[in-house]
Parts: structure tokens; C-alpha cells; sequence
């Protein structure tokens, strides 16, 4: 089973609402006592000394019981220790109390946002969005009118406002491109569409909102309106809509096109350093390793290349069979701003030559030296020990973990993967109920459980139906798709699995869905395509163990 959906959660990036909250370790907290049940004052005392002592999960307990009698401040604070600590059900007790009491605080809606994003509660996000735009158009236009009878008369204009100030405090070109960025994360190109648009409307030359409209043409599969979008954008800004359209074609997998307008950028004098950058990328997600590696090291001996740039080359290493050379250039990376990618990978590739100590101290020290990240690297760790045959290592780090965070999304969902892996799957389709019953309207859920049911073919009546709910929510979302298609091969029609196969893989160029794509075609007796599919999954991602697995199932002679 591979049905995460980060992508929701990758909305807080583009949001570009929540920063530097507080950090701090995590042990389990004991219960307030019945005399400081409901009394703020001590329940504030008691968290704030949870703080000193290192008990995060018990610091987010008590506060967010102090806010539900506290005041707005009280909610804030209760709202910020619990989403550095990722106790997201005390965040969103507490982030929902602050702004049902400071419903126009724009900080208060950015963090409910937030926390509702990671609770996968993404109208209750777009509410907060709304609500956040809304105080800020306010503020930018000018005060409201002090009470009912200052109000103009329907039709005029507020007093010390011009009329485009008042039509930027009613609609306004960011919110909906924000609201757009918010639809393509949640895979769905049609409402990103219809919000792009309407920005448009407003400022026709709006970049940003021209992006939006081209990535949800793409999207939606309608390349030549996706390519138009990009080139109107060009048009208004050679050099930022050049490289947007060399995306939009990157994207298409035009992969000669884009790389022919990066040519032209740099003859059109773009910065050199960020085209050699891009045709560096392309080539890498082209499958394309001799170019990359090239490309990335000419950066670096220019000194223009990056902590990203050196761990592309560490990356194509290990591509390249070269495991030693591998660990050497991540090993350079130890302490760099890629620290966490450079230590997991390293640490995958010792755990394959059996070298299970050095690896798990990469993440250990790294951990120690930055305790805000211990959730992902629980999380990385548990994976790794999964991925190399330690599984129940890995659900005993889970099972710990959400001691100190509980009920946290991730860390279920992980669980749920990880008895997957490990063949337990009927106890990974009781957590994911389990899970589903708690957010029955959660898209992501409904995807996982419908295509482990039909991964296993059980229930395939049911696994559909589920999958088919979820679409309805992020129609565009390729791993969905793909659990679609996956249920149509199971349920015996592979040429029509083929089809959604083939779409799914455009909009996500994902190995295990090439790999699912493939098998459709050659059950359906398109052997010579199906070697196609396989030949340039494999280009791409070359140490992909679920395509390589069908392959070699399908074709036994196959190299």
C-alpha cells in the first residue's frame, strides 16, 4: 500500500501563514486533578511547568483545558505549544476556541487553517482562508463605518474609501489565487480553475494567478489551454512567464520543448546559473542521469550550485550502483540545510549492507541536535526499519510516538502502511476503519482503504465505492486514480483499467503506478506497450522495488 497524500498538509507551504513556533521534547503528562479541572489560572501553572520539565504532550493537555475558560490570549498560547508539540488534538480544541473568540484575528485564523489542513479539514480551512483574507482586505481599504447609522446608503460609497478600495476589501486578485494554490494541493484543477479566473478578472496580468490557471489546466488534462496560459503569461513577463511556460511543458512531459525554451531564456539573457539549474532538474526528472550529473556539477564548480545541487549528485550515485560514493556525498551533507534528506538516504543504504547501528545513529544524533524535527524522524526511522525487513520495530516506534502526539494523522496513517508491509493486512484495514470512522469524510482515508481492499481483493464493492467518494473530493489526484484503475483490473477489465491507468500516470509519473499500468496492458494483451510503459517508468526511477518486482513477475528474462 502506497496511498499517502502529503499534499494537503504541503498547503501550509504555499499558505505561508504559520512560522516559528515554539519546539520542545515529548513524554507522556499526567492528568490534571479534579480541584484544577476547570480553573485556568492553574492549568496554566501546570502546563507551563510540563513546559520546563520536557512534557510537551501534557503542556498541550493543560492548556488547551485553560483555554476552553480562558480568554483569546490564553487560546493562543494553548493553540502555538500544542502545534509545535503536534498534539493536533488539543491544536484544534484550542485553535477552534481562539477564533470562535477572536473570529477577525488574522493570526487566529491562519493557525486553525493550519491545524485543519493537517487534520485533512480542508473546508474548515477554506473558511479560515476566507475569514484571513477578508481581515486583511479590511485593514488595507480602511476602518468600517463606527455603527449602523454611519453606514451609506446602498449603492454609495463607505466613507474614506475610493471605490477600488472598496472593491479590493470585496474581492481581491491574492485570495483567490491563494484559494487556488489551496485547490491544486487538494487535487482539484476544476475549483483551482474557477478561482484563478476570477482573480483574472481583476488583474488580467496577474502572474501568480496565470501559474494557478495553467497547473490546474494541466491538471485537468488539457494541455494546449495549460501551454496558452503559460504563454500569456510570457507575454506579459519574458523572463518569470518563460520559465513558468518551461514548467508547464516539463510538467506535459514535453521534456525537448522545455529544455529548447530554457535555450531560448538564456539567448534572451535570463540568468544563466537559474537555467543551468532548470535543465539540471529536467534532465534528473527526465531520467536522463548523464546530463544531470553534468549539469549539477558545472553548477557547483561555477559556484552557483547549492546543498541541493550536492545531494542530486549523491542521489544519482546511488542510482548508479555506486553505494560507497553515495554515502560519501551524503556524508558531506550531515550538517547541511538538507541534513534530514542526506541522513535518511545514507541511512537506507547502510540498513541495505546490514550496517544497522551507524544507520539508525545518523538520525539519533541528529535527533538529539534538533528536537523539533523528532516527529519526522520517528516517522523516517519507522519506514526505514519497515522498508529492510524490521517491521515490527517500526510499529513499536508508532506506537510510542503516538503516546506523545495522539491521534496524530501521520503517525496512524504510517501504522496502517507499515501492517500493510508487513502482511498483516486485515489489522492495517481495522486501523484504517478505525481511522475513517473518526473522519469519515477524510478523502485520503477513503483512498487508502479502498485500494488496500482491492490490492488484497476483498470487498472490490466496497473498495470502489470508497475510492469513487474520495474522487469526488480531489477529483485530480493521480494516486486515486490509480486506486480506481486498480479496482477495475481487479474486478477482471483490464483494458478499461488501462485507460485510468494511463491517466493517472500522466498527472502523476508515479513508479508503482507505471507498474500497475503496465500489468493492465499486458493482461489485456498489449505486451509491446506494456514494455514501453515499464522501459520509461524505469528510466525514471530506476531502483523503484514495486516496478522492478512486476516486472520481473511479468517478463522473468527481462534485465
Amino acid at each position: 500500500m502506497n496511498r499517502r497524500n502529503s499534499s494537503l498538509s504541503a498547503g501550509l507551504v504555499a499558505l505561508g501563514l504559520v512560522a516559528g513556533l515554539l519546539g520542545c521534547a515529548s513524554t507522556h503528562a499526567p492528568k490534571p486533578t479534579a480541584a484544577t479541572h476547570r480553573d485556568p489560572t492553574a492549568l496554566t501553572v501546570l502546563a507551563e511547568a510540563d513546559l520546563k520539565r520536557g512534557d510537551c504532550r501534557g503542556a498541550s493537555e493543560n492548556y488547551a483545558q485553560a483555554a476552553a475558560d480562558g480568554d483569546a490570549q490564553l487560546a493562543r498560547r494553548a493553540t502555538q505549544v500544542a502545534m509545535a508539540c503536534e498534539h493536533l488534538p488539543a491544536a484544534w480544541a484550542a485553535a477552534t476556541r481562539w477564533r470562535s473568540l477572536a473570529p477577525t484575528d488574522r493570526e487566529a485564523n491562519a493557525l486553525y487553517a493550519a491545524v485543519a489542513l493537517k487534520l485533512y479539514r480542508t473546508a474548515d480551512a477554506r473558511a479560515a482562508i476566507n475569514d484571513f483574507w477578508h481581515a486583511e482586505e479590511q485593514v488595507a481599504a480602511g476602518p468600517l463605518p463606527a455603527s449602523p447609522a454611519d453606514a451609506p446608503a446602498p449603492g454609495s460609497s463607505l466613507p474614506g474609501r475610493t471605490r477600488g478600495q472598496q472593491q479590493r476589501a470585496s474581492k481581491s486578485p491574492d485570495t483567490f489565487t491563494l484559494l487556488g494554490e489551496l485547490a491544486l494541493a487538494g487535487y482539484d484543477g476544476q475549483r483551482a480553475q474557477g478561482y484563478a479566473q476570477r482573480a483574472l478578472q481583476l488583474d488580467p496580468k496577474d502572474l501568480a494567478a496565470l501559474r494557478v490557471l495553467a497547473r490546474a489546466y494541466v491538471m485537468r488534462g488539457d494541455a494546449p489551454q495549460a501551454v496558452a496560459t503559460a504563454r500569456r503569461a510570457q507575454a506579459d513577463d519574458a523572463t518569470r512567464g518563460g520559465f513558468e511556460l518551461a514548467e508547464i511543458l516539463a510538467s506535459l512531459d514535453r521534456s525537448e520543448e522545455a529544455h529548447q525554451q530554457l535555450e531560448l531564456l538564456r539567448a534572451g539573457g535570463a540568468p544563466h546559473a537559474e537555467v543551468d539549474r532548470r535543465l539540471a532538474l529536467l534532465a534528473f526528472n527526465s531520467g536522463d542521469m548523464k546530463e544531470a550529473r553534468q549539469r549539477f556539477t558545472e553548477l557547483l564548480s561555477n559556484g552557483e550550485g547549492n546543498d541541493a545541487a550536492q545531494l542530486y549528485l549523491a542521489d544519482i550515485a546511488a542510482r548508479d550502483g555506486d553505494p560507497e560514493g553515495a554515502i560519501a556525498a551524503y556524508r558531506r551533507l550531515y550538517d547541511s540545510s538538507v541534513a534530514l534528506s542526506a541522513r535518511s538516504r545514507a541511512a537506507a543504504l547502510l540498513l541495505d549492507r546490514s550496517a544497522r547501528t551507524e544507520a539508525l545513529a545518523l538520525l539519533d544524533d541528529y535527533a538529539a541536535d534538533h528536537p523539533e524535527d523528532e516527529l519526522d524522524l520517528t516517522l523516517a526511522k519507522a519506514r526505514l526499519l519497515a522498508d529492510h525487513g524490521e517491521a515490527d520495530e517500526g510499529l513499536a516506534l508508532l506506537s510510542s510516538a503516538l503516546e506523545r502526539h495522539p491521534q496524530h494523522p501521520s503517525i496512524e496513517y504510517d501504522r496502517a502502511v507499515i501492517l500493510e508491509q508487513s502482511g498483516h493486512v486485515h489489522e492495517s484495514v481495522e486501523a484504517l476503519e478505525h481511522m475513517l470512522n473518526e473522519r469519515p469524510d477524510d478523502p485520503t482515508l477513503q483512498n487508502a482503504l479502498g485500494y488496500t481492499l482491492a490490492d488484497h481483493t476483498l470487498e472490490l464493492a466496497h473498495a470502489e465505492v470508497l475510492i469513487r467518494r474520495a474522487l469526488t473530493v480531489m477529483p485530480d489526484n493521480p494516486a486515486a486514480i490509480d486506486s480506481l484503475g486498480w479496482v477495475q483490473f481487479r474486478k477482471g477489465d483490464a483494458r478499461g483499467a488501462a485507460a485510468t491507468l494511463a491517466h493517472a500516470y500522466s498527472l502523476g509519473h508515479d513508479p508503482e503506478i507505471a507498474a500497475h499500468w503496465g500489468e493492465a496492458l499486458w493482461v489485456g494483451g498489449q505486451q509491446a506497450e506494456a514494455r514501453r510503459v515499464f522501459a520509461a517508468a524505469l528510466a525514471r526511477q530506476p531502483d523503484s522495488k514495486p516496478l522492478k518486482a512486476t516486472i520481473k513477475r511479468l517478463i522473468p528474462d527481462a534485465q
